[in-house]
């Protein structure tokens, strides 16, 4: 048993009893259909219309109808208006904008970013993210005329995007579903931040979200190909924490159980479960070495982010000026994009999307005590929409979950033999169909919850 979505009903692990009331079935089939829906074909079609507009520089045309980002934003408008059309108006649009000046942006520029909206159905103000962006570049970050086709980085993420709203627009979810087109990351993560700010005017309560930034590709720079594993990258503490709470933290644990890295397991646990051929890589990083995404101002936002990004990557088509080079060929373009492995990706992003959603939302409160004790309490706040809760536990050098026991209609119960100092503690919310929240680790340092303030009156 590794994760959350990999259970066992009253377990009978250090001296504790089972549970007398067995958990609901967590074996979801509508996970499998929702992956199946995922059309490679579809990925492509969205790729192959993004490259068709030359560059989609953050600082390019916004006039022209057949160039520039103006354009490609305006067809990614026109694409999730289709998809709502197809759904009886289940979208609504939205599209922020912010201007920016800085480094990469020394003139100014508007950063607009293209939100679908698919509102949830009993807990509307809980949303789910996915990300990707629009813009693209070349060698010279400030070159915004020359081609720069941007295929995977991000054609691949905007595709897997537009793909998740197509496919989860057929279905209703409790919670909130945002499908997100950014622009201006590569210019300095504007698009994230734009997308931030709006999340807290809104009062968005952010459970969670899934950037993708370069998932197409399978075969890396140094001839190696793996088109069965995706990296999710997850900071290990919270970029809002206090120092008060870094103090907590560092003395009793949790730098390893952000909700962003509890939200890595989740996404571990359903590719486990639901997915064949695809298992995810956790990599203990905001994101890849001394590099950024628009995670980034989400996670500063305060808001439960990863990034996720192929197995494997090649450089020669990352920020690249279209060129060939003795014999070698140099830019992003639609040949390095495997449509197969961009599909299996895709189908991660709309499965744990579709399971978040699903589930009741994460708990709250989450508390341990046992100092100087064999046993260990763990209490919480009632979950709202909770039949009841899974109380976890691992050694505190383990990555996953280890080991759990089912606990319906209470808030809090006693590990009897199970010594506070020696493990690791969270807690997960349980639906009555059997949706599973991610886990929660005690305090602070493993609180779903942001700070969000409440919108003014409009």
């Amino acid at each position: 048993m590794r994760l959350p979505l990999i259970l066992a009903a009253g377990l009978m692990v250090a001296g504790v009893s089972h549970a007398e009331t067995p958990a609901p079935s967590n074996d979801q089939p509508t996970l499998r259909a929702i992956a199946a829906d995922v059309d490679p074909k579809a990925l492509e079609g969205t790729i192959r219309a993004l490259v068709g507009f030359g560059t989609r520089h953050t600082l390019s045309d916004v006039t022209s109808d057949k160039r520039g980002i103006g354009a490609a934003r305006r067809w990614t408008k026109a694409r999730f208006e289709a998809i709502s059309k197809d759904c009886g108006g289940c979208l609504t649009l939205e599209t922020p904008s912010q201007t920016f000046t800085g480094k990469r942006a020394p003139n100014g520029v508007v950063v607009e970013d293209v939100l679908a909206v698919q509102k949830g159905t009993t807990d509307p103000s809980r949303v789910i993210i996915i990300a990707g962006h629009i813009d693209s570049r070349v060698t010279d970050v400030m070159d915004f005329t020359s081609d720069a086709p941007g295929a995977n980085d991000d054609g691949s993420g905007v595709a897997a995007v537009i793909e998740a709203a197509r496919v989860l627009s057929k279905h209703k979810f409790p919670a909130t579903l945002v499908f997100a087109v950014l622009s201006g990351e590569e210019q300095g993560l504007y698009g994230g931040k734009v997308l931030a700010d709006h999340a807290k005017a809104q009062g968005w309560k952010v459970e969670a979200d899934l950037n993708n930034d370069i998932i197409g590709n399978s075969h890396g720079q140094s001839g190696v190909m793996d088109n069965t594993h995706v990296r999710i990258f997850s900071e290990g503490t919270k970029a809002v924490e206090t120092p008060e709470q870094a103090n907590g933290r560092r003395y009793n644990g949790g730098e390893v159980d952000s909700p962003s890295r509890n939200l890595a397991r989740y996404l571990d646990g359903l590719a486990d479960r639901y997915l064949t051929n695809l298992d995810v890589t956790m990599v203990y990083r905001t994101d890849r070495y001394g590099r950024g995404g628009d995670q980034v101002p989400l996670l500063e936002a305060g808001y439960p982010a990863v990034r996720v990004t192929e197995a494997v990557e090649n450089y020669d088509r990352q920020h690249q000026t279209l060129r060939t080079e003795n014999g070698k060929a140099y830019g992003d373009t639609i040949e390095g994009v495997d449509f197969a492995y961009l599909a299996q990706v895709t189908r991660l992003n709309a499965i744990a999307m579709a399971s978040l959603a699903s589930a009741p939302p994460p708990p709250s409160g989450v508390k341990i005590e046992g100092a100087v004790s064999p046993d260990t309490k763990v209490s919480w706040t009632p979950t709202p929409g909770a039949v009841g809760h899974r109380v976890w536990w691992r050694g505190t050098t383990d990555p996953t979950w280890s080991f759990s026991r089912w606990v319906p209609g209470a808030a809090t119960i006693t590990l009897k033999d199970v010594v506070i100092d020696d493990y690791f503690f969270g807690v997960s919310s349980v639906g009555a169909d059997g949706w599973e929240s991610p886990v929660v680790f005690p305090g602070a340092a493993g609180s779903f919850e942001s700070a969000a303030p409440t919108p003014a009156p409009k």
